[in-house]
């Protein structure tokens, strides 16, 4: 990030990358359930998680999305970027107590209608949990002033 203020369209290159770790613990879920409202059994209540297939209990998929939101609003294009779309798919479930690490790469820009196209992984310990393409707005940054 350049500034506090994100990158400007013309100053992403295609392969860059940033990245965020984060640990789910069960006071990050509640707190993800709080704000979401989502309260399903399989996020907060252990016995009734551990009679699931699962086993036990599993982070929200919305959770572990956001770890991308992070990724995308604070670092990469970061401040000013819009979310524009992202399509999402989750291979494994993240556990409590597991940190997750959240990647974006750029793939693609266009400049003329100042997009970006992201590939996104989330991964513990090295195993994919969430894979994602994401599109975003980025402003065009203004000059310098001289």
């Amino acid at each position: 990030m350049t500034g506090g203020e994100g990158f400007g369209i013309n100053e992403l290159m295609i392969g860059q990358t940033a990245e965020i770790s984060c640990l789910v613990d069960d006071e990050t879920v509640r707190r993800f359930a709080e704000v979401s409202g989502d309260f399903n059994p399989l996020h907060m209540d252990e016995a009734y998680a551990a009679r699931s297939p699962f086993r036990g209990r599993i982070a929200h998929g919305a959770l572990v999305a956001s770890f991308i939101s992070c990724v995308l609003g604070n670092h990469l294009p970061g401040p000013g970027a819009v979310f524009a779309g992202m399509t999402m798919r989750f291979e494994r479930p993240v556990r409590i107590g597991d940190t997750v690490v959240a990647r974006a790469t750029v793939v693609e820009i266009d400049v003329k209608a100042r997009k970006v196209k992201l590939a996104c992984v989330c991964e513990v310990d090295g195993q994919i949990c969430m894979e994602a393409d994401a599109e975003v707005v980025v402003r065009k940054r203004r000059p310098a002033a001289a």
